[in-house]
């Protein structure tokens, strides 16, 4: 299943999507991110499942863009820190 984590506005589409079915719940995007965007928990799209996801902290889904802001790659810069962690490519970003 894919989550969407965000919001949209006058000047973009903001999202924060995992794919909740590559996600194995190892944590590793929590450790890589520097701004504490996501926490590991139940699948709250999927009430039925036991497995542990990562998901957008409810704190952070309304201002994702300022906050993701300063590991955004611009030209020749690494992978987003989340992304890069992400060894099942579970996590991407919309913008």
């Amino acid at each position: 299943m894919i989550a969407n984590y965000g919001y949209k506005d006058g000047s973009g589409d903001y999202f924060i999507t995992i794919d909740t079915d590559k996600c194995n719940g190892c944590k590793d995007c929590i450790s890589a991110c520097p701004y504490g965007v996501l926490d590991v928990g139940p699948n709250e799209n999927d009430p039925l499942s036991d497995d542990e996801v990562a998901f957008v902290t409810e704190a952070e889904r309304k201002k994702i863009k300022y906050t993701c802001a300063p590991c955004k790659p611009m030209t020749n810069r690494p992978p987003l820190p989340c992304m890069a962690a992400c060894k099942q490519e579970a996590i991407s970003h919309s913008w």
